[in-house]
């Protein structure tokens, strides 16, 4: 017993010692959205962050994808809370960041720059460079997506407790 717990805590200590990952672009659909004055309303909360570089709006799916500038450092809840004080949500987020080899299999959380990620859904690998994660927690997805969410990652007890510091991530 006391073996499994050793092995699974150094596997844990690995992915926070080994993690390099910072947050280069995110992709946000926003849902509520009714005109081009909504649009331009999340556009002007996101574009006010000093980290953000620019923000490209696509009105036919509601998507803004945010370029954050060189060594930006945000977290996705500073983007979720602008898109929510502009009176909108969020119905998707997929964050693109730069990883320097950093090992990941299911379940293991890895830190970066304060941002803790639980990977989900994932088979054992090596990230390095840009790679797409999406974001699974509540206020990332759809509600009805978040439904069924808490059915299929029951097993997992960090997505269930609503810690807002853990980002649970399925790796694209």
């Amino acid at each position: 017993m006391n073996l499994k717990i050793f092995i699974i805590c150094s596997y844990i200590y690995i992915g926070f010692a080994n993690a390099e990952a910072q947050i280069t672009k995110a992709e946000i659909v926003a849902t509520g959205l009714t005109c081009s004055m909504c649009s331009n309303a999340i556009n002007k909360q996101l574009k006010s962050l000093t980290e953000v570089d620019s923000v490209v709006i696509d009105l036919n799916t509601n998507t803004f994808v945010v370029h954050l500038k060189k060594e930006a450092m945000i977290s996705p809840r500073v983007l979720k809370e602008k898109v929510e004080k502009a009176g909108f949500f969020v119905g998707s987020m997929i964050v693109t960041m730069n990883f320097d080899n950093t090992d990941i299999s299911e379940n293991i959380k890895v830190e970066k720059e304060g941002i803790a990620l639980v990977i989900i859904d994932s088979k054992s690998k090596v990230l390095h460079g840009e790679t797409k994660a999406k974001i699974m927690d509540k206020g990332y997805v759809t509600q009805k997506e978040y439904k069924k969410l808490t059915k299929s990652l029951s097993k997992i007890p960090s997505y269930l407790d609503g810690n807002e510091d853990d980002y649970h991530i399925k790796i694209n």
